[in-house]
């Protein structure tokens, strides 16, 4: 049972495929956000408003430090994964037909880049809010001798040993494995701020139609 979720919708038990999974079917997905037009849709909007504009700040700031400031540098690093999977987190949760359909344009080959490299983050932020420190899964990579100072953005993800996830549901250890191992393949060895490039391309073009499909609606 603890792999169950009830349906916002309908109220129906049912097992999440996804982890922000709200609905039992796409019929009731559909019918919530009909209902959802008159009502909460406009704070939905706003929520995703500020957390792109936060998003886009943390990531904007990644270029701006080098890594004479360290400190400042895994802050910022930080930052920036919690803001992109925040956005990624209130597509899925608000958006998902958007989320798909920008999904679904996207070359097979980049779709799994994409979807992996996401997982990957969630993995990051997950692990970090179990008191591992976000230090663990950077390594810093300096200018050579005489060089112009580095940037963070050519840092690179760290190799993670498996994660201990017992406590979790079967599905929980499930999701978590899978983020591991998007994690292992997508980001460790792979430079931080390509990471990010990759993330933040996808969410703002997302972000963009879901607008203009929450637009069109209005209109109807």
């Amino acid at each position: 049972m603890g792999d169950e979720r009830s349906c916002e919708q309908c109220g129906a038990l049912f097992a999440p495929r996804r982890e922000h999974a709200r609905f039992c079917s796409a019929r009731c997905r559909v019918a919530w956000n009909r209902a959802a037009r008159s009502g909460n849709a406009p704070a939905e909007a706003s929520a995703l408003e500020w957390s792109i504009t936060a998003m886009r700040d943390s990531t904007s700031r990644l270029p701006r430090v080098t890594d004479l400031d360290r400190p400042r540098a895994f802050a910022v690093i930080s930052e920036a994964v919690w803001w992109v999977t925040i956005v990624d987190g209130t597509l899925v949760r608000y958006y998902p037909d958007a989320y798909d359909r920008e999904l679904r344009s996207r070359s097979p080959k980049d779709q799994a880049l994409i979807e992996e490299t996401l997982a990957g983050l969630r993995f990051v932020r997950n692990q970090m809010g179990q008191d591992v420190d976000h230090t663990d899964f950077i390594r810093p990579k300096s200018a050579p001798r005489g060089a112009p100072n580095g940037h963070p953005r050519a840092w690179t993800w760290n190799q993670m040993p498996e994660p201990a996830c017992a406590s979790l549901s079967p599905r929980g250890q499930e999701w978590e494995l899978s983020r591991y191992r998007d994690y292992m393949s997508r980001l460790a060895g792979q430079a931080v701020g390509q990471t990010f490039l990759v993330a933040t391309e996808f969410l703002m073009d997302a972000s963009a139609l879901a607008a203009t499909l929450t637009d069109a609606d209005a209109l109807d």
